[in-house]
């Protein structure tokens, strides 16, 4: 019994105290009890992220359209080659433009545009007409690289964006120390943290996948670019072989 007096007033005592401590601190009952959601996410980094999702649209939407019209038929086509190399044996100029017109590969943009320039200037030499297929074959080199470089663009401007939302969080972060109400500076803080590390990620998750995008279509670029060359040196060497011929033929 003795003991039991003791005890028992210890216990009256720290009552309180442990009541006391299980009241949550000012605030913090108004904290949100569940995760936030992909929405909640994306509208806690602040306006950068406006930008930033336009980018992310812009490159999916590239991509596809990349995986789409970036093949060899996009450049040349067995049947323009077969049917260009029939009309070249037979020194039919006039079909050769009208073929060309009807196909949409470089190659036949290139030949278009020589076949033009000789039907137009009867009197040009072959070493002329090759002048035109490579300043031809140099602009559709560069009109897709230019495709291409969008995706370089993003991958470039996409991390900047994210930046910049850093440096506005970490701003707004700063400005919180002037803040009279000290309870609300550590909200503030996260929030102020928050936009920064969601913006930054943001920009590089667009960024990267841009970049690696960029690379992938970039060989396949080249590869495009390599096949136009080879069909346009062909059709080339075709087209001289058959006017030598032709003009030995009238010689004789």
């Amino acid at each position: 019994m003795k003991i039991a007096l003791p005890m028992f007033a210890s216990f009256l005592i720290a009552a309180p105290l442990l009541a006391q401590s299980t009241v949550p601190p000012e605030g913090v009952g108004d904290l949100p009890t569940k995760a936030m959601n992909l929405w909640q996410v994306v509208a806690s980094g602040g306006p950068t992220m406006i930008p930033l999702g336009a980018l992310s649209v812009i490159t999916v939407m590239l991509v596809l359209i990349y995986l789409v019209t970036m093949r060899r038929g996009a450049v040349v086509s067995r049947r323009f080659m077969e049917t260009a190399t029939a009309l070249i044996r037979k020194n039919d100029h006039l079909g050769l433009v009208a073929i060309s017109n009807r196909h949409n590969e470089a190659a036949a943009r290139i030949l278009r545009r020589v076949m033009e320039f000789m039907t137009q200037n009867p009197g040009a030499t072959l070493t002329e007409a090759r002048e035109i297929a490579q300043t031809e074959g140099m602009r559709q080199a560069s009109a897709l690289n230019q495709q291409v470089s969008y995706l370089a663009d993003i991958g470039t401007i996409a991390p900047m964006l994210g930046l910049l939302g850093t440096v506005m969080g970490i701003v707004q972060s700063f400005g919180v120390i002037a803040v009279d109400a000290a309870a609300t500076r550590p909200t503030l803080l996260a929030q102020g943290i928050g936009e920064a590390l969601i913006a930054t990620a943001t920009g590089l998750l667009i960024g990267i996948p841009a970049m690696a995008a960029y690379a992938f279509f970039r060989g396949r670029t080249q590869s495009m670019i390599s096949e136009m060359e080879i069909a346009t040196a062909q059709l080339m060497a075709q087209l001289s072989a058959s006017t030598a011929q032709a003009e030995k033929s009238s010689d004789r």
